[in-house]
């Protein structure tokens, strides 16, 4: 369609226009959809929520390595980024062995 007779178009046809591709391209991409899940059912696949995701993997419980002194119940299990607290007292002159948790 030339953009010519696009713009000799009016509202009311340029929309009942954009609602009949919406309604069409709609159909096409359930058709797609359906045949591309029929053909991964025959491969063995499993469509699930997304296909892609994977299970993460279990990963065992991490005890607390590090207590801080002024509030008992902050710890840290010295994975990932340091609490602000351990950062703070760190930066005053304290050593991490300082906030350590006898075994």
């Amino acid at each position: 369609m030339k953009s010519g007779n696009l713009r000799s178009m009016s509202v009311d046809e340029l929309w009942k226009l954009h609602e009949t591709v919406e309604t069409e391209l709609s159909r096409k991409m359930l058709a797609e959809r359906a045949m591309l899940e029929k053909r991964l059912r025959q491969l063995g696949g499993d469509i699930g929520d997304g296909g892609s995701k994977r299970a993460r993997r279990p990963y065992p419980k991490v005890l607390p390595k590090y207590r801080n002194p002024k509030n008992r119940r902050e710890t840290w299990a010295g994975r990932g980024r340091q609490p602000r607290w351990l950062t703070a007292h760190l930066r005053n002159g304290k050593q991490l062995e300082d906030f350590r948790i006898p075994a």
